[in-house]
């Protein structure tokens, strides 16, 4: 569906005021009207959204509905008879997930020494890594250093963010590039072989590499091929339903679900490295989302019930710029790089109301103000709520051709469905993108329970209560790496004593205790529920 006559009548507005807007420089907000706008227009600050906690070691913290229900439910393999001592693999560490943290992670236990075991829900790779765009920060540049990268990740943060995790996350950047290099990545680089980068929203500097607008995908695939060529063990379309727990209450392994046959299996393992991902398919406050199909927050749920601690679950980010129209490509990552090149949010007047480079959570507000407080949105054909991002002005800066060569998944990804963003801006509206918090870790991925960690966008504590471009790449690679080679070195010491589901049924009695009603409900879900088929 290409734009109406109608949305085509509303384009001339923006193209008229192009010429004037290219030549001017939209103010940032102040620290007072950030916070002004985030307070009243962000969706983590709608009270009824989020409750708290009725049971579990963060009693009492605030999550978003869907999530707390989840939570607060019966473990998927309470009525299931399974024999414990019926071990079906037998490792040194176990990865759950297949995205670009559970293969960094496999690579770095394998170096270790370590017998590695992937598992992974759909096929491999199919992760929120692969759908990743823009690019991937990382300090490489003389007028750059990890210090100040380190300053503008706490400052996206809103300064919450736990330093110790951020000290390593902009410490091992530079050494995460040249990790990826070398194992075939192909960034994108100038004619004399040093890499480009660009601003992203929050940056004081430019440290955005990517492989033109599919930078994870590139990423995923270099990861990938380097976790089969070591021939490192991958399960694909094997679901975790469960952690298992040795005596001393440290992790030892998890319940296995073939989701093709429905088969459960027994991993016991001497460390669990869970790489699951977020929890976009939860759909909070029904936003729509750029997250894959496994999105379900799993690794949330179980490594809670095993007594790991979450952290800054009350905040989501939701990426300012999803598409909102053509309705075929609903929630689609618009990537943030189409700013970084200097298109700029629009309202239905032709004006730019915010700056086109302010944080996410920032600009996400903005746009929510424009539509529902200033009435100023551009009214779509299917009623989704929406302004304009101005992409044509993109060859206007930096001339004719660079969408086409910068974007050019954007380009073919809109021009399906009859939508030229070299000459039309796009329509645009948040989408929930990404979990802010997550499993609370240490600098080694550990969480609280022993021989437990976590990488990826199931950690918290690492971008507090916002997360900026190009960091999520580089956590997965971070973290991954290092809960990798600290949970490799670790298996060399560890004898796992007799596995057990104690947790669970301690679980299931703390809810009665509580009075929660679970209402049936058990999880994790795995899928989304419009995935599900059969009855399943």
């Amino acid at each position: 569906m290409s734009y109406t006559p109608q949305l085509r009548e509303l384009i001339k507005r923006v193209e008229a005021a192009r010429p004037e807007r290219v030549k001017k420089n939209f103010p940032r907000m102040s620290p007072e009207q950030k916070e002004d706008v985030l307070k009243n227009f962000h969706p983590d600050y709608i009270e009824s959204s989020m409750r708290g906690l009725a049971v579990g070691v963060n009693k009492g913290s605030r999550v978003p509905l869907e999530l707390a229900d989840l939570i607060e439910a019966r473990s998927a393999v309470e009525n299931l008879q399974i024999d414990l001592e019926k071990i079906d693999y037998d490792v040194d560490v176990l990865v759950v997930g297949g995205g670009g943290a559970g293969a960094s992670a496999a690579l770095l236990a394998q170096e270790q020494g370590a017998d590695v075991l992937m598992v992974t829900k759909l096929r491999f790779g199919d992760a929120n890594t692969m759908m990743a765009q823009g690019g991937i920060q990382g300090a490489d540049k003389e007028t750059d250093s990890p210090l100040i990268h380190y300053l503008d990740v706490m400052g996206g943060g809103h300064y919450t963010n736990v330093p110790e995790l951020v000290r390593a996350l902009t410490m091992d950047a530079p050494l995460s590039l040249k990790w990826l290099e070398e194992l075939g990545a192909m960034l994108d680089k100038a004619p004399d072989g040093t890499m480009k980068s660009i601003h992203g929203g929050g940056t004081s500097r430019r440290r955005m590499h990517s492989a033109r607008d599919y930078s994870g995908a590139e990423i995923m695939r270099t990861l990938r091929d380097e976790v089969k060529n070591r021939g490192i063990r991958v399960i694909e379309f094997c679901s975790v339903v469960e952690l298992l727990l040795d005596e001393d209450g440290k992790a030892g392994g998890a319940i296995l679900k073939n989701m093709e046959t429905g088969e459960y299996q027994l991993a016991r393992a001497k460390t669990v490295i869970l790489a699951v991902g977020g929890s976009g398919r939860l759909h909070y406050q029904d936003f729509p989302t750029t997250n894959h199909y496994g999105a379900t927050g799993d690794g949330l749920i179980m490594g809670y019930r095993a007594g790991a601690k979450l952290a800054f679950m009350d905040t989501i980010q939701y990426h300012p710029t999803g598409a909102a129209f053509p309705p075929q490509i609903l929630g689609l990552l618009i990537t943030e790089k189409v700013r970084g090149l200097g298109a700029e949010p629009i309202n239905v007047d032709g004006e730019q109301f915010v700056y086109h480079l302010e944080t996410r959570d920032v600009s996400s507000s903005a746009i929510i103000r424009e539509v529902r407080e200033r009435g100023k949105g551009v009214p779509t054909p299917t009623g989704i709520p929406a302004v304009w991002l101005d992409s044509p002005m993109i060859d206007m800066i930096h001339g004719p051709g660079t969408v086409e060569k910068e974007l050019p998944a954007m380009v073919r990804q809109l021009g399906r469905f009859g939508v030229d963003i070299v000459r039309e801006p796009m329509l645009i509206y948040p989408t929930l993108h990404y979990q802010n918090g997550g499993l609370l870790i240490d600098e080694n991925g550990m969480t609280n329970v022993e021989n437990l960690y976590c990488a990826g966008e199931g950690a918290g504590g690492i971008h507090g209560r916002n997360r900026l471009m190009g960091n999520s790449l580089l956590d997965i690679v971070v973290f991954g790496r290092r809960a990798g080679r600290h949970a490799g070195a670790k298996a060399n010491e560890i004898k796992v004593k007799k596995l057990n589901l104690n947790h669970v049924a301690g679980y299931h009695n703390e809810l009665e205790s509580a009075g929660v009603d679970t209402g049936g409900r058990v999880s994790p879900i795995l899928l989304p529920h419009y995935t599900h088929r059969n009855g399943d």
